[in-house]
């Protein structure tokens, strides 16, 4: 009787452990997957916001060509980093650090580009007196510039809550389990933000 009593606790021992195992793997696995799914979220946010930067600098380049005195030379490297930045495209939950960096690097090198046309008035360009298309393209261009970098710190927060989560014991053993790989904060490269408010460009242009 003792032993059959006795098999019992141990069967009730091992249910028990099994269900409170489980509901910790669910748990853990599911707060992975909200986590990560937000840190996607505001990825897809920052993406959003540079497409409307493309077709914003489409805009901005068609009218900046038709500008007899623009120097041609500031729209073209514009241009020619906005063709970069496009073609290079990563995936935030599957790709390498050094792939990361290479993605900021060449969004980096179009705020630059960008900063350098930013800084364009009207009064030194008189084919540009008087465009209401240019200056709304410019208000758009400029409030995108400014949506980004809030986007980008959104992100950038999200990554580094999933990534605490991912690696802290004993849930990086979960990550591990079930594939939830790094990822990587957009790191804006270095002056970035100084280059594109610098207005001592101006007389260049």
């Amino acid at each position: 009787m003792n032993k059959k009593i006795f098999a019992v606790g141990c069967l009730g021992i091992i249910v028990v452990g099994a269900i409170v195992i489980g509901a910790w793997l669910m748990s853990s696995y599911n707060t992975l997957v909200t986590k990560q799914e937000k840190a996607k979220t505001e990825w897809s946010n920052i993406d959003v916001i540079l497409k409307r930067n493309q077709q914003e600098l489409n805009s901005l380049v068609k009218i900046l060509r038709s500008a007899k005195k623009m120097n041609q030379e500031t729209v073209e490297n514009m241009v020619a980093a906005r063709a970069k930045a496009t073609q290079t495209v990563i995936d935030p939950t599957n790709c390498t650090p050094e792939q990361m960096a290479a993605w900021s690097a060449a969004q980096g090198e179009l705020e630059r580009a960008m900063g350098r046309l930013m800084v364009i008035h009207e009064a030194d360009y008189p084919e540009l007196q008087g465009n209401e298309h240019f200056t709304k393209v410019m208000d758009q261009l400029e409030g995108s510039v400014n949506r980004l970098g809030e986007v980008r710190r959104k992100y950038n927060i999200a990554v580094e809550d999933y990534m605490k989560q991912s690696r802290t014991f004993p849930t990086v053993v979960i990550a591990g389990l079930f594939g939830f790989g790094p990822m990587y904060r957009y790191e804006a490269p270095a002056n970035t933000e100084e280059e594109t408010t610098d207005f001592s460009e101006l007389d260049e242009l």
